[in-house]
């Protein structure tokens, strides 16, 4: 059947041409067109069941693919949103208002035993201390103001209360100044036990250092303004006395090995006569440095180091007189309020001769009246500031923010207290009433400024970005700067990128458009089974292995660094100039073999040569040589350690991604531009590359993506110190490794912990940035050479 068609029709074909051939008529012609062939039989029925049930297992196939693949992307996307939204749900309560909830009011507790001194809590805001003029210790419920213990202290008859002052709030020790010269010492305490399930706090009182007053001023003039400090070697009491006078004494502490109590040794510091009458004292945390305020807007430093000398006067106001004067949590910092409303933060720097000066650091948001009250926090570089008109606000230094203001009287008030934790204050008004207050400032540490820009931190020189999240103690100040750990991130990921940038890109472009098929076929997997390979096992042998050798063989690696591109090119000129019968011995896309013993032989010479070179030109020792000749620090795990383990990690990801891009240029593309008598070069840069340049930039987007995110390399590899410096030889910490050293130890909920998520977020939104940014520019590539 099919015989005949095929004749039929050529039969047909053949009659047709013969009417054409015979000069007939257009219409006649027209006639013969419109003929139909005899119908050829397929020899398939797409109408059997059989193949409609292909077509619809097929359709089906189709439907489930595109759904699956929809979902997929879906799924993808939606989880990346919830990743940002989990980070940013962790990272809001950072940046919430602090707030104040007036919990309860009542009369002063035990209000005939005198005015208040001082105000304070336990641990736990519960109850509350009310120390009084006629040397009483008052303890009672913050909730309701029931008087729970009213102790007597240790006063001698005849002796009335002229003075106080509290040390550190921490220790919770407190002295008070005597009219006979003297000065009782003791310590608030309470115990917690839990009768029937049930917990019970037991206020005391403690005498660390006998319940005898110790003697400060011998002539017996009474104590009115006292400072205390207290440490684990000595101790020292400074008071100015009724007739305007300094004295301090510092007590040397020696231990009974017997029963294990403290011995203290007096010993009296005279001081040089005041210049102005002394309104208020104040003693450094080291014990060195006593500042003595005066009734205007003056203040005296002196040098307690040796014999007391003074060391400079200064003027704290521009004119205002100084209302209130305290230190910071760390006995560093000063807190200065004046008649204005201003307070403002100072503590000594070195200057340029390295001696000491009391330095203006920064000031806060001004209160409408003249500063009445600072409370510093017992944990936190943060403080209570409170006018003459009842206005109180929250501050904290480190951020130099506002965090809370609000009015809570309409009059001045007499005192405050704030608890251990900051969660709670007591505040006494000028009509005998006490109010409870509770507070919420969960994270007062973070602000912008602390984040992004440079802060002048306690004991340091000058502003600066600093990262250092915790100490061994408590005065500590957090020190919370992204900027060195987004700078280390880019660090890193900038000399990773110079090293396998332009290896991969050309390795790319050598492998896609010059080597032989069979040696691209196993050159490929082999370069991208690399990237199989642990980057812990990576980071490992940079930071055990890489890092030593580099240090001991340095002028070997920068002599490779420089040797084998010329090496490559010697070679590659050598061999154009061999008799061509000697350069056809190798297969065409082949020659690239023979540079492996090129590389090979250069590494050997540049390693075998680095300890003569290193005695011939660096005297020995090149590390020391940059330290001393250029000023260049070297340490051992450094970013050229990271640039080369994690370059090394990154050029499979950009080789493979370019090899494709570049291989993927049609093939009439290049062959066009060769038939039109350009040089292969020539159609590589103007074609080949041109079309394929979308596919390059995605790779090194990726790429750099990927070096940006690495963790365990740089974690491994650098010294994870958080400084700024571009330098080679200097370590850097990225936000990846931060997250992942700090993560595990930080406590949940805390301003670190979630300072972390922060820094993941920081790390996301680049990434998702620079990744936006890749694929516009992309797009845009594409558009532009993709009609080539």
């Amino acid at each position: 059947m099919e015989g005949y068609v095929l004749t039929s029709t050529s039969f047909l074909n053949v009659e047709r041409l013969n009417i054409f051939n015979s000069g007939a008529s257009m219409s006649q012609q027209q006639a013969e067109l419109s003929r139909e062939l005899p119908t050829e039989p397929s020899g398939i029925d797409f109408s059997d069941s059989k193949f409609a049930r292909r077509r619809r297992i097929r359709a089906l196939k189709d439907k489930v693919a595109t759904g699956g693949i929809a979902v997929g992307g879906i799924t993808v996307i939606f989880a990346i949103v919830l990743i940002f939204f989990y980070l940013l749900a962790e990272v809001i309560p950072l940046f919430e208002s602090a707030s104040m909830e007036h919990k309860a009011g009542y009369s002063m507790p035990q209000k005939d035993a005198g005015e208040t001194l001082f105000l304070t809590t336990e641990e736990k805001a519960e109850i509350g201390l009310r120390l009084t003029g006629q040397g009483r210790a008052v303890f009672f419920s913050t909730a309701d103001g029931a008087v729970v213990e009213n102790i007597a202290l240790e006063i001698p008859a005849g002796v009335e209360v002229t003075g106080f002052a509290a040390a550190e709030r921490t220790s919770k020790l407190l002295v008070l100044g005597l009219s006979d010269g003297s000065a009782l010492l003791f310590r608030h305490q309470y115990k917690i036990t839990y009768p029937d399930d049930q917990r019970h706090i037991a206020p005391l009182i403690d005498y660390p250092y006998g319940s005898e007053p110790l003697v400060i001023d011998e002539s017996g003039s009474a104590l009115t303004k006292l400072s205390l400090r207290d440490d684990e070697e000595a101790m020292l009491v400074a008071a100015v006395n009724a007739a305007g006078e300094l004295k301090t004494v510092r007590f040397s502490k020696e231990e009974d090995f017997i029963n294990e109590e403290v011995m203290l040794e007096p010993e009296t510091l005279d001081f040089p006569p005041l210049p102005q009458a002394v309104e208020d004292l104040a003693v450094s945390i080291d014990q060195r440095w006593l500042f003595a305020a005066d009734n205007s807007n003056g203040l005296t430093v002196f040098n307690l180091r040796g014999e007391p000398e003074l060391h400079s006067q200064i003027e704290l106001t521009d004119g205002a007189k100084v209302t209130r004067f305290d230190f910071l949590l760390g006995g560093i910092s000063l807190l200065v309020g004046d008649a204005d409303g201003k307070i403002s933060q100072w503590f000594l720097v070195r200057d340029e001769q390295q001696d000491w000066q009391l330095q203006f650091i920064r000031d806060f948001d001004v209160l409408p009246g003249a500063i009445q009250h600072i409370e510093s926090e017992h944990r936190r570089k943060g403080f209570i500031g409170v006018d003459d008109q009842g206005q109180l606000s929250i501050y904290n230094s480190t951020a130099r923010r506002t965090i809370y203001s609000t009015e809570i009287s309409e009059q001045s008030l007499r005192h405050i207290g704030i608890s251990p934790r900051a969660n709670a204050l007591l505040v006494e008004d000028q009509q005998g009433q006490m109010h409870f207050w509770s507070i919420r400032n969960e994270h007062p540490e973070i602000s912008w400024s602390a984040l992004w820009q440079e802060v002048w931190y306690e004991s340091y020189p000058e502003p600066d970005y600093v990262w250092q999240s915790s100490a061994s103690t408590n005065d500590f100040e957090p020190k919370m700067s992204l900027m060195p750990l987004t700078f280390g991130t880019l660090k890193a990921a900038f000399y990773a990128m110079l090293m396998a940038a332009p290896l991969a890109i050309c390795g790319a472009i050598y492998t896609a458009h010059f080597m032989a098929a069979g040696l691209r076929r196993k050159i490929k997997p082999l370069i991208e089974l690399m990237e199989a390979l642990p980057t812990v096992i990576l980071g490992f042998l940079a930071g055990l292995w890489l890092a030593p050798f580099v240090e001991t063989h340095l002028p070997g690696i920068f002599s490779l660094l420089i040797l084998t591109p010329i090496g490559i090119l010697l070679t590659s000129f050598l061999w154009t100039q061999l008799p061509s019968r000697f350069r056809h011995l190798i297969p065409e896309g082949w020659i690239a073999v023979l540079l492996i013993p090129v590389v090979l032989l250069v590494a050997w010479f540049s390693v075998g040569m680095s300890s003569p070179m290193e005695n011939a030109f660096f005297d020995g020792d090149m590390r020391s040589w940059l330290g001393d000749s250029l000023g260049v620090s070297f340490d051992q795990r450094n970013a050229m350690v990271v640039g080369l383990a994690m370059g090394f990690a990154v050029i499979p990801t950009i080789f493979s991604i370019a090899e494709d891009a570049i291989f993927s240029v049609p093939r009439h593309l290049s062959n066009g531009s060769l038939a039109l008598g350009a040089t292969p070069w020539q159609t590589l840069t103007r074609v080949v590359l041109l079309t394929a340049s979308p596919g390059i930039f995605s790779a090194l987007m990726i790429g750099f993506g990927r070096a940006v995110g690495e963790t365990m390399i740089v974690l491994m590899a650098t010294g994870n110190t958080p400084i700024m410096d571009w330098n080679i030889f200097e370590g850097m910490r990225t936000l990846a490794a931060n997250i992942a050293v700090e993560m595990p130890e930080s406590e949940v909920g805390s301003t670190h912990f979630r300072v972390l998520f922060l820094a993941a977020l920081v790390l996301f939104m680049f990434t998702f940035v620079v990744n936006t940014a890749a694929e516009i520019v992309r797009q845009r590539l594409r558009k532009r050479y993709g009609s080539l």
